[in-house]
């Protein structure tokens, strides 16, 4: 199967950016499109970011404009350029790859998630 492993979080003044780094190994032919998600304490998980195999992305309304999702399919890698952090992005950040309905493939992976703290 497909294992993730998130990297990058940590914590970061308001104002300031961090950079996301999720890479993938294992099964990774399973692998379809991409995204970011987010948990906030106290709050359900939520999308930030997917991007398609061929590079194409979709963003959250409330993260278009700070954050940039991007891989790199060579090197089974996903990242996400967040800037202008606020406080209100503090959360656990979750890598998720998806099958697109792959026979023999699970249709999520998710990785254990890595966090990040904005201090205002």
């Amino acid at each position: 199967q497909v294992h993730l492993v998130e990297s990058g979080g940590g914590l970061v003044q308001a104002g300031g950016s961090l950079r996301l780094s999720c890479t993938a190994s294992g099964n990774t032919i399973c692998i379809s499109h991409m995204g970011w998600y987010r948990q906030a304490p106290g709050k359900e998980r939520e999308l930030v970011a997917v991007v398609l195999r061929g590079g194409s992305t979709t963003y959250a309304d409330s993260f278009k404009g700070r954050f940039t999702i991007s891989r790199d399919n060579a090197n089974n890698m996903l990242y996400l350029q967040m800037m202008s952090l606020k406080h209100e992005d503090t959360a656990v950040y979750y890598c998720h790859a998806h099958s697109g309905g792959r026979l023999g493939c699970r249709n999520d992976y998710w990785g254990q998630g890595t966090e990040v703290t904005v201090s205002s």
